[in-house]
């Protein structure tokens, strides 16, 4: 496929566009802060006119002017945004991440893209949790529960997927609701956190090794049907030492379990992703901080 990957640059682009390539892809990385480079193209998503030239191929740096007026993408993933809430104003936030959704959802239309996957955020389940979730693991069949600006975009931005899959029944929206992304270097930390099980409990101790995150994303581009999902992606694991059943009973006592717990196995359910995508992690803190892949049984 040709796939253009907006927000390339960071964290997780960066091991999106390396895994897209690998599967034998023609990747073109749409970033605000992209450099001038081959694969490359430096676009303001925010702007609806650079997002639809950017979409249909104009300026496009892999190809040649006559060509890039009539090139068309087959898929697009749609990563751009700011990342966490915190970072910058509420309205801030709001307005840039909204806006940059639509426009690149838009412009794909426009283009004829029917084949769209992007990111959306593990905060939908309720993150911090100050109120306890409704039961564990938690999954996606209860209704988001966003608790902060930046979340409320990103269930905003469900909601719009619904509805333009509605009205397009040839369109494939993807969103993957995707856990702290981590790199190999950032796993030096995790030992730490076993001193206060409160400290990472505000996404139920889960995190995604980038890699796993690209992975995913490689497996919803190539899932071959219609309309709009969405699938949470995690490790398999926690970013704790101390097991699953110490850690719930002293920070979530009474929450309700829906099976029994594994002693380390990811409290954000990745089941789904497991059962439709057939996704699979392959790397964890436990085994890979050099960055080896972790052999599942």
């Amino acid at each position: 496929m040709r796939i253009a990957v907006t927000g390339g640059s960071g964290k997780l682009g960066r091991s999106v566009l390396t895994v897209l390539r690998q599967a034998g892809h023609s990747v073109i990385n749409l970033d605000v802060t992209a450099v001038a480079e081959t694969g490359s193209l430096r676009v303001d998503l925010t702007n609806y006119g650079e997002t639809v030239d950017a979409l249909f191929g104009e300026n496009d740096p892999s190809s040649g002017c006559e060509q890039a007026r009539t090139s068309v993408f087959d898929a697009i993933v749609h990563l751009a945004a700011i990342p966490a809430p915190g970072l910058l104003s509420d309205v801030a936030t709001f307005h840039h991440n909204i806006l940059c959704t639509f426009n690149v959802f838009q412009a794909a239309r426009r283009a004829g893209i029917n084949n769209i996957v992007y990111a959306s955020s593990e905060t939908l389940l309720g993150l911090p949790f100050d109120d306890p979730p409704p039961y564990l693991p938690v999954d996606e069949e209860y209704p988001a529960r966003p608790q902060s600006v930046y979340s409320l975009v990103k269930h905003l931005e469900e909601q719009m997927a619904v509805e333009l899959v509605r009205w397009n029944p040839l369109l494939k929206i993807i969103a993957l609701r995707f856990s702290n992304v981590m790199d190999p270097e950032d796993y030096a930390t995790f030992p730490t956190y076993d001193t206060d099980s409160t400290m990472r409990k505000w996404n139920l101790w889960s995190y995604i090794d980038g890699r796993d995150g690209a992975q995913a994303v490689l497996k919803a581009l190539e899932f071959d049907a219609f309309g709009f999902e969405q699938f949470i992606i995690a490790a398999s694991d926690t970013v704790m030492s101390r097991p699953n059943n110490e850690l719930v009973n002293e920070v979530f006592p009474g929450v309700p379990l829906t099976r029994q717990l594994g002693e380390h196995d990811t409290l954000l359910s990745i089941e789904k992703a497991r059962r439709v995508l057939g996704y699979e992690p392959q790397f964890s803190w436990r085994h890979s901080r050099g960055g080896t892949a972790m052999e599942w049984g």
